[in-house]
């Protein structure tokens, strides 16, 4: 196991390495190509530099423009799996450039060609947005809005969950209210904590395979307003490394 960083707009602090030294820092900022879609030759030197890393363990993939890596990550599992994906959005929408993966349509895509993605259940998105998915789609989708959650009216959702299943987790911060993150897209209201325990509801059921976390602020805001949003998103990114890893580490990841 290996706990990642991937570093395409350098929004990462220098020293979060030497915070947490059980992550490898990759940097991809040299490849042309990746913000928000990903050319072909893009595509091939990610997964050249990412060859030696299994799925497993916890992955910082950057902002929500690099979303797309997960459908990497997941074409690395050579079993069956679902993917339990947070996120304010679907990323499941048809690509306004065909024949690129980017970071609104990654999630269809999985759907569609993946062969051992059995199930994705999508948590955080309101339900306007759960309402536009394809309807081709959702033959193996599990959809749970912040609405559900919020008027505890997820169980019947979540009871649809194949817990037989090895899971994959892909946390986007910008489900999470602003006490929680900073990011470069709207954002929903869920808070840090209601996180946490749908993580552990996941944990608790299935075996997880690896998580990776991506939502981190955009670099060119105002210095001042990048300060403070770097500084929201740090104290989450430390929060959610100490809730996740004691789990790889008593499963013998």
């Amino acid at each position: 196991m290996q706990n990642l960083i991937l570093d395409f707009s350098h929004i990462y602090p220098e020293d979060a390495r030497k915070e947490n030294k059980d992550f490898k820092r990759i940097d991809m900022s040299d490849i042309s190509g990746t913000d928000m879609y990903c050319s072909q030759e893009a595509e091939k030197e990610i997964k050249k530099r990412l060859e030696p890393f299994g799925p497993e363990g916890i992955h910082f993939l950057d902002s929500g423009n690099y979303h797309y890596v997960t459908k990497f990550f997941g074409q690395k599992i050579n079993v069956p799996f679902s993917l339990v994906l947070f996120d304010h959005h679907s990323d499941m929408q048809q690509p306004m450039i065909h024949q690129l993966t980017g970071c609104g349509s990654w999630a269809g895509e999985m759907l569609d060609e993946n062969h051992n993605l059995k199930q994705l259940i999508l948590v955080g998105p309101g339900r306007e947005c759960i309402g536009d998915i394809p309807r081709e789609l959702k033959e193996k989708l599990v959809c749970i809005s912040i609405q559900d959650i919020e008027e505890h009216k997820a169980e019947e959702e979540l009871s649809k969950i194949r817990v037989d299943l090895p899971a994959y987790i892909s946390i986007d911060k910008d489900v999470l209210d602003r006490y929680g993150a900073r990011t470069n897209w709207n954002q929903g209201n869920m808070s840090v904590e209601t996180l946490e325990k749908l993580l552990s509801r996941v944990f608790m059921r299935q075996h997880v395979i690896g998580v990776d976390i991506c939502g981190e602020c955009s670099p060119a805001e105002p210095l001042g307003q990048l300060m403070e949003d770097e500084k929201v998103n740090g104290i989450t990114n430390k929060i959610l490394i100490h809730f996740l890893s004691p789990y790889f580490q008593n499963n013998g990841v």
